[in-house]
């Protein structure tokens, strides 16, 4: 048995089997709704659920809480028709345009650029072209099934040869997949892994100025989209904010330098919440997207992206619409949902 899905205000149609969520059966067919984590976790897919009725799996009540619940909203994600549907969505230009694949991929080189990140480089099969969006992300499958999600951090234009995508990976002690990455994964070792996904790419049907606002090694996406703006020759102002707690967490800051140094339009401004005296460090310090406040009062006429820790990514949210005045819509987020943020709540 299957549904049909209306969405507003675009007015594509597509079905949904009674097996399948509503964002599962979008991705499928190629309809290009926002979404983040695919878990319940980061609300990325909340929309308004006009008309229908749907069951919804387990999620966090951060990402939906009983009273938006109670008011029509949905998470795409991990909601199941029982009737058809009307759903009120913004739909993402270009999501949905690039097949999904599962292939297997080659380790061909892993750098620790600091004591608990991986930089780690995928050679893709030649038979199989992953075609991407810079911000986007791949599932690792590992062999119980379970999955574990990673950005790009390289441009599709920036493969190489052979070709090859670019991963950041922070070791969570216990975790099941980085404890393998950091303590027995090695060059030539053959890892299964399914994308592209997420609806966090850059929007270059706009000319307004851009912030891009990273933790940690939410940075991998910001990478990509850097890459991506040099490539295309695009001039749009852009600001880099990358928070982190000490000078060593910040593993590609010599990088960042370089490509403010080679962009006019760049600027670079790395922040530390706890510089510690041999740190050295005579730059900004504090919670980035505060500093990103204090150095634009005003937001009005930006766009926003940011990824991270989903705290990070919350609160800058929360307050650039609230203080700065930054159209809800032009925020554009990928929260870096662990398992242990997945389980919470």
């Amino acid at each position: 048995m299957s549904f049909q899905v209306t969405v507003l205000p675009s007015g594509r149609v597509y079905s949904v089997d009674d097996d399948e969520t509503l964002l599962g059966a979008a991705i499928r067919q190629g309809i290009g709704l926002p979404y983040g984590c695919k878990d319940g976790a980061c609300g990325s897919c909340k929309s308004k659920l006009v008309e229908g009725n749907v069951t919804h799996g387990e999620h966090q009540s951060k990402a939906l809480s009983a009273d938006e619940e109670a008011q029509g909203f949905v998470l795409t994600c991990c909601a199941r028709p029982h009737t058809d549907c009307t759903l009120e969505a913004r739909t993402v230009p270009g999501a949905g345009e690039f097949p999904v694949l599962k292939l297997p991929s080659r380790v061909l080189a892993i750098d620790k650029p600091a004591a608990d990140v991986a930089v780690i480089k995928l050679q893709l099969p030649a038979n199989q072209q992953l075609q991407y969006r810079a911000g986007q992300y791949v599932e690792f499958i590992l062999r119980d099934g379970a999955r574990r999600s990673y950005s790009m951090a390289n441009a599709p234009s920036r493969l190489g040869t052979p070709p090859a995508i670019e991963l950041h990976i922070r070791h969570m002690p216990g975790g099941k997949f980085t404890d393998h990455v950091f303590g027995a994964l090695k060059e030539k070792d053959i890892l299964r892994m399914e994308g592209p996904f997420g609806s966090f790419f850059l929007r270059e049907d706009s000319d307004k100025p851009i912030v891009l606002l990273a933790s940690g090694t939410g940075f991998a996406p910001i990478k990509a989209i850097i890459e991506r703006l040099q490539d295309e020759g695009i001039t749009r102002p852009v600001h880099l904010y990358w928070g982190a707690r000490a000078r060593a967490d910040l593993y590609l800051h010599d990088w960042a330098e370089q490509a403010a140094a080679a962009m006019p339009s760049l600027t670079y401004v790395p922040v530390l919440s706890e510089a510690k005296p041999d740190d050295a460090w005579t730059g900004r310090t504090g919670f980035v997207h505060q500093v990103v406040m204090t150095d634009f009062p005003d937001l009005s006429r930006h766009q926003v992206y940011a990824c991270g820790a989903p705290i990070m990514v919350e609160s800058a949210q929360r307050d650039f619409a609230a203080q700065c005045g930054l159209p809800p819509e032009e925020f554009y987020a990928d929260a870096f949902t662990s398992e242990a943020d997945k389980h919470q709540g």
